[in-house]
């Protein structure tokens, strides 16, 4: 099935953090479904400093009308100064759970 979906990628450094932004999302029906990933080990240059961080990666559910909202609610939450906040398109997924997802988000 077609779809205008997208699935928004976002590392969090907690899982307490992890939990308070899907709960949210989740219920402020801004998306239809997050996954929390855990024990991701990141590796990046932040600062012009080499970092190795434990993060939790979230997979966030959403389609492209609630994008904005979405990225504007996990800055308000996330406890990072540059949140990745990368959203990837869904080209195809199964008749049922795409009817499901357009249904949870109303």
């Amino acid at each position: 099935m077609k779809t205008d979906l997208i699935q928004i990628q976002c590392t969090v450094p907690t899982k307490k953090v992890a939990k308070k932004i899907a709960k949210i999302l989740v219920e402020e029906h801004l998306c239809a479904c997050v996954n929390i990933v855990p024990k991701i080990t990141s590796y990046y240059i932040y600062e012009d400093q080499f970092c190795e961080d434990e993060e939790l990666l979230l997979l966030i559910k959403t389609d492209n009308v609630h994008y904005k909202a979405v990225e504007k609610r996990i800055q308000s939450l996330h406890p990072y100064e540059v949140v990745e906040i990368i959203a990837l398109p869904v080209v195809e997924g199964a008749k049922s759970y795409m009817k499901w997802a357009y249904n949870a988000l109303g």
